[in-house]
């Protein structure tokens, strides 16, 4: 089953209902619908291009509330462009409790963690070697910018405020402590960001198991929101 426009839509609406109870606000083009994309041009190319915006997926899991992931691209670059030189990224994730993405690691994204408010995000963490396998070895890992080592698997609970360095290789998943967060409908939310370098989903992303970073979409509600991937090009 493919992921639904329905959930995509739910999932947007939850998240700025999210973000607004935390006090984040998001950019005015967090609002922008379909119809207000079409007075848009040449000027929000930098959205378009380094793919701004909302980001709903279920890496392919047909699992959406366990696997998968709602966030928000506050900014971000492109490798070797000089129109877009920025070499930093900025993620908003909204975090229900338990979901998660598929244990998965960056070639060349260094990334920082950080529990901004609600609950304790929980990540674990496991060092792959040049060919992308896990290993069994002790590895180094900044928490709160303090140098610890790591075994492998080892999970560590971020409260908020605490954050964490992912480097490049380093296998991670990272989830919402159940029972922590602020209740929606039910459900304990957190919100965490991610601060990187910048990030490039189409190639960077390995998963250690089945994962589509943009998995196809089921269309059964008319779509009100772009997400970042689908934005109509300037014409």
């Amino acid at each position: 089953m493919k992921l639904s426009r329905s959930i995509i839509e739910k999932s947007i609406k939850k998240g700025k209902e999210v973000a607004e109870h935390f006090g984040f606000e998001l950019p005015p083009f967090a609002h922008w619908t379909k119809e207000e994309w079409k007075n848009k041009g040449a000027e929000v190319d930098e959205i378009r291009d380094c793919m701004l915006g909302w980001d709903v997926t279920d890496f392919g899991s047909e699992d959406f509330h366990n696997i998968g992931r709602v966030l928000f691209t506050l900014r971000n670059g492109l490798y070797n462009s000089e129109k877009y030189p920025k070499n930093y990224a900025e993620k908003l994730l909204i975090d229900p409790e338990n979901q998660r993405a598929p244990a998965h690691f960056h070639r060349n994204k260094r990334e920082d963690i950080i529990c901004r408010a609600g609950g304790n995000i929980l990540v674990q963490l496991t060092k792959a070697n040049a060919e992308g396998q896990p290993t069994q070895e002790t590895f180094p890992i900044s928490v709160n910018a303090v140098l610890r080592q790591i075994t492998p698997g080892e999970i560590i609970r971020l409260k908020p405020g605490m954050s964490l360095t992912i480097p490049p290789y380093t296998i991670h998943q990272f989830w919402g402590e159940e029972g922590t967060g602020v209740l929606f409908d039910g459900i304990g939310y957190t919100i965490s960001s991610e601060i990187s370098s910048v990030c490039d989903d189409w190639t960077d992303n390995v998963f250690l198991e089945h994962g589509v970073r943009f998995p196809e979409i089921k269309e059964d509600i008319d779509s009100i929101h772009y997400l970042c991937h689908e934005y109509p090009k300037d014409v």
